[in-house]
């Protein structure tokens, strides 16, 4: 009997420690964080892109992959040719170790400023009167 009890106990004891072993190995979550920045593009080279954000004093240097994407501002796909210097963009990005790595890069409309024109001098109005004078003399 006493063989038994320490086969079913050995049982058990392995069947608590797979079912420990299951339950950590689903329990594992990455979790990564994807953070935004706006700017104007200063460079883009075949690995970078170089934006100096708003926020920040200094350029700030991106890598992109093949896994990037690159969409307007409505999220339809644009050609990554279509990025280029001083083309305001905002890149979502995650860090991996020193390097910031962008996931997606929304490719915004190019502000144009408009320097508003002073109008031109008016012309000097010329306002034509006639008066007619009337001297009466008595005799």
């Amino acid at each position: 009997m006493k063989t038994k009890t320490s086969y079913v106990a050995a049982g058990v004891f392995a069947a608590i420690l797979a079912m420990t072993d299951f339950a950590t190995a689903q329990s594992t979550v990455v979790q990564t964080t994807s953070t935004t920045s706006a700017g104007t593009v200063t460079e883009f080279s075949p690995d970078t892109i170089v934006i100096r954000s708003e926020t920040s004093p200094e350029p700030v240097r991106y890598v992109y992959r093949k896994t990037t994407t690159y969409v307007d501002e409505a999220g339809n796909p644009v050609s990554m040719e279509v990025v280029k210097s001083g083309l305001p963009v905002t890149v979502h990005y995650i860090r991996e170790g020193d390097q910031l790595v962008a996931s997606r890069v929304i490719v915004r409309r190019a502000v144009t400023h408009v320097v508003p024109v002073a109008p031109a001098p008016a012309a000097p109005v010329i306002e034509e009167k006639k008066t007619t004078t009337t001297t009466t003399t008595t005799k």
